[in-house]
């Protein structure tokens, strides 16, 4: 059979070329294999990559188990808790357009004839999953696994934990001891932070497209031997792949696009997921618009509260059966695609027969779920005509209706500095904008503001609103990705200290309530802000970056 790799591999004009492989090490019988590029996402700065080193060796063995040549490169990678509450936090959701770009790049240059994509955290997951659908060659996803609890006071706890304990200490709830404990005992591993964060929720709706094999998402990355075998079999099942020539788009369909967003919704996932299937659809020719998810997530019932929406964690998903009993009890309702192909070769029909749900107090019954509707809801109004979105599943019930005066901030910073001084009230509405893709630049995630109003005792008072956008393990009544944004004249750059501000999650509406002859004459007379960022990278993703609603997709031309 013809392969891609024939074109560095085969005939008299690719001498040059062998004389190259060979210079490396590879031999005359690896000029007829497979080549299979292994994307090794690991560096020494994230904690969900730290160990990826160990896993890239089983991939390896699977590859040439299965007779192909993996040849190993690597992808630049963010740890958004890192970068995040500063400016390095503009940086995470533009990331992902260069990882996408690295691997095109690699592979077309290389001409390799499958991909073994080898991450874990936030942007890395979809970034990855956009190259895929854009090459179109046969590939699988393969995660790092998510990160085990941490246990302080008796209670499992997470980052997330620590991000609210600066509240604590504010309020003089912790001193500067217990908060060290705490810090020191949150996050005990390797691995992709342990609630349903948008790490988590990527590797996890990988399985749900396809794209990834059973236990990608929720086999803990402290589980050695179980992350070991699922790494050694993606190697071989790219090869297989790649025999059979599998290709992405066979497996991204509409219908995958409907199986992950009903897993998400059923899972209450990060809000973050509005921003990356629609990104990766994008990739593989298919429109996947907000009212996708406001339809599926009218039909799909909420069946979990994992982290940030309760007290589990994934590795009680993982025990209560993962994503397949997830998928196995969606079913039951007729909520899931069951003819949809999937890299381990079945539909996923046959991937998730006879996955039962093992604890109840994790996955509930389709007949006694939270909700009726699923964990994500998609709000409009006069303050985000073309839409906004929230976390319903993390909503306390107090704040799901909710009309409050308007505390206007130009940036986080700002915010965060009255939150933690006490210059916000109980029905205060926080509203944070030019902060969104272009205006950030970036679309900074907001997991300090919302974890400080947490702490300081606020999370059912008082709600924010922003352009930018809400890490995956916030909670309360935080509503982000406000499109069009304020840098490109949307209504919440018009918003003025005072006015009076109108949400209902379960309405999905959201509404500045000032009159029209008011909005009209702030409209005209407002004038857009000069560029926070003016060189650089940075610069020219904030030119190209399109509106949240779609992605923050690059624009084409």
């Amino acid at each position: 059979m013809t392969r891609r790799s024939d074109m560095v591999t085969k005939g008299v004009e690719r001498a040059p070329h062998r004389s190259l492989f060979y210079a490396m090490g590879y031999t005359k019988e690896d000029m007829s294999k497979p080549l299979i590029g292994v994307v090794n996402a690991f560096n020494e700065i994230i904690p969900g990559h730290i160990h990826l080193r160990t896993l890239v060796d089983y991939i390896k063995k699977g590859v040439n188990q299965a007779g192909g040549v993996p040849i190993e490169f690597p992808v630049i990678g963010i740890c958004d808790g890192i970068a995040m509450g500063h400016e390095g936090m503009k940086y995470p959701l533009a990331s992902r357009e260069l990882v996408a770009d690295s691997i095109e790049t690699m592979a077309q240059a290389h001409m390799f004839d499958g991909l073994v994509l080898l991450t874990n955290c936030d942007k890395i997951v979809p970034g990855m999953l956009m190259a895929a659908a854009r090459l179109n060659i046969p590939s699988i996803i393969v995660s790092g696994g998510p990160m085990l609890a941490g246990r302080f006071q008796q209670t499992d706890v997470d980052l997330i934990t620590v991000f609210e304990g600066i509240g604590h200490k504010t309020r003089g709830e912790y001193d500067d001891a217990t908060l060290e404990e705490l810090e020191m005992c949150a996050c005990p591993g390797c691995g992709s932070c342990s609630g349903m964060f948008t790490a988590n929720t990527m590797n996890c709706l990988s399985e749900a497209l396809g794209m990834a094999l059973p236990g990608n998402g929720t086999i803990p990355a402290a589980f050695e031997g179980e992350r070991k075998r699922l790494a050694t079999y993606a190697g071989m099942k790219a090869v297989e792949l790649v025999n059979k020539n599998i290709c992405p788009r066979d497996i991204l369909t509409p219908q995958a696009f409907e199986n992950a967003i009903a897993v998400d919704m059923a899972v209450g996932g990060s809000t973050n997921t509005v921003l990356h299937l629609p990104a990766i659809a994008h990739e593989a020719g298919i429109n996947l618009p907000l009212e996708i998810f406001d339809l599926i997530s009218s039909r799909t019932p909420n069946l979990c509260k994992i982290s940030p929406a309760g007290k589990h964690h994934i590795q009680d998903l993982n025990e209560a059966g993962g994503i397949s009993a997830v998928m196995n009890e969606l079913s039951k309702k007729n909520l899931i695609n069951l003819n949809n192909l999937t890299v381990s070769g079945q539909t996923i029909g046959e991937v998730i027969k006879n996955k039962t749900v093992k604890r109840r107090d994790v996955i509930r019954h389709i007949e006694d779920p939270y909700s009726n509707s699923g964990g994500i809801a998609i709000l409009r109004g006069n303050l985000a005509p073309d839409g906004a979105v929230v976390k319903q599943s993390a909503v306390d019930k107090e704040m799901l209706v909710h009309t409050g005066p308007a505390r206007v901030f130009e940036s986080e910073e700002e915010a965060m500095k009255a939150i933690l001084e006490g210059r916000i009230k109980p029905k205060d509405i926080i509203v944070i904008r030019y902060e969104g893709p272009k205006g950030g630049p970036g679309m900074r995630e907001m997991l300090s503001p919302t974890s400080a109003v947490v702490g300081m005792g606020l999370g059912k008072e008082v709600a924010l609103l922003t352009d930018g956008r809400f890490s995956g393990g916030s909670r309360g009544a935080v509503i982000g990705h406000i499109s069009p944004e304020a840098a490109e004249g949307g209504p919440i750059g018009l918003v003025e200290e005072g006015d009076i501000i109108e949400i209902d999650i379960p309405a999905k509406k959201i509404e500045l309530k000032i009159d029209s002859e008011t909005f009209e004459k702030r409209k005209k007379n407002w004038s857009p802000k000069p560029p926070k960022v003016k060189s650089g990278y940075l610069a020219r993703y904030a030119k190209l970056v399109t509106s949240a609603s779609t992605g923050a997709v690059l624009k084409d031309n």
